[in-house]
């Protein structure tokens, strides 16, 4: 079995690659090999890319796991709202090469990230959750907030709609969308143009812009997860 996600140093960024052979779904394996890639990366204090499989960057949550409920789902659902923090709070600048397909919890960390390049194709970006039986968590709800154009949240989340790239870009999904072939040349060319920043400027100036995002967020996962989560669990 290949890992799950492989790291790569370069001179002025790292590249952590989520590849599970299918369709990148967020279990608790990937979410532990994803946390242990970032404390690598978080060590070598450069810009950091985070990329997916061709074609599928991330489908969400484990759904084997979503669809068992109780408490394994509370849980996975806390280890992708902390790893939605922990990317917000990054202390370099991150770029996320959205490879594909990126649905419910793959969608959210798009949210999550300081740049997003997606690629053109026959791609869908979106927070499907209200499709398919799931009520989206309240950390979820601030960060579609925070994130996407105004004019989109109802129909983003209330009505579940997914987006092609380009139209991704215009809902606040993806800052901007390239030619397949082009994807990781435009995510090293942005990674390398930022590892110019000041690393410990970039990181006090990004916590004092979403401050009052990071505090919507804190009172939402109080929301979600008190009582063990109990909210959650009746919602689905």
């Amino acid at each position: 079995m290949t890992e799950l996600v492989t790291i790569q140093a370069n001179e002025k960024y790292t590249l952590l690659t989520m590849d599970d052979g299918k369709a990148n779904a967020l279990s608790f394996a990937m979410f532990d090999a994803f946390n242990a890639a970032l404390d690598t990366a978080e060590a070598a204090g450069k810009v950091l890319i985070i990329a997916g499989r061709p074609g599928k960057f991330s489908a969400g949550f484990d759904l084997s796991v979503m669809g068992a409920g109780g408490e394994p789902m509370m849980k996975l659902l806390r280890a992708g709202a902390d790893l939605s923090v922990r990317l917000l709070t990054f202390s370099t600048p991150v770029v996320l090469a959205v490879s594909g397909h990126a649905l419910a919890m793959g969608a959210l960390l798009c949210l999550s990230a300081d740049y997003r390049v997606g690629m053109q194709g026959n791609y869908k970006l979106g927070l499907n959750e209200v499709a398919i039986g799931m009520t989206l968590p309240w950390f979820g709800i601030e960060l579609a907030r925070a994130r996407l154009d105004e004019t989109q949240i109802n129909d983003a989340v209330g009505l579940a709609h997914v987006y092609d790239p380009e139209s991704a870009v215009s809902a606040g999904y993806l800052d901007e969308a390239v030619e397949e072939d082009q994807l990781m040349h435009r995510a090293v060319e942005l990674a390398e143009s930022f590892s110019a920043l000041n690393m410990a400027a970039h990181k006090a100036t990004k916590a004092r812009v979403r401050e009052p995002m990071m505090a919507s967020l804190e009172e939402a996962l109080r929301r979600d997860f008190e009582a063990g989560g109990s909210a959650i669990a009746a919602s689905n």
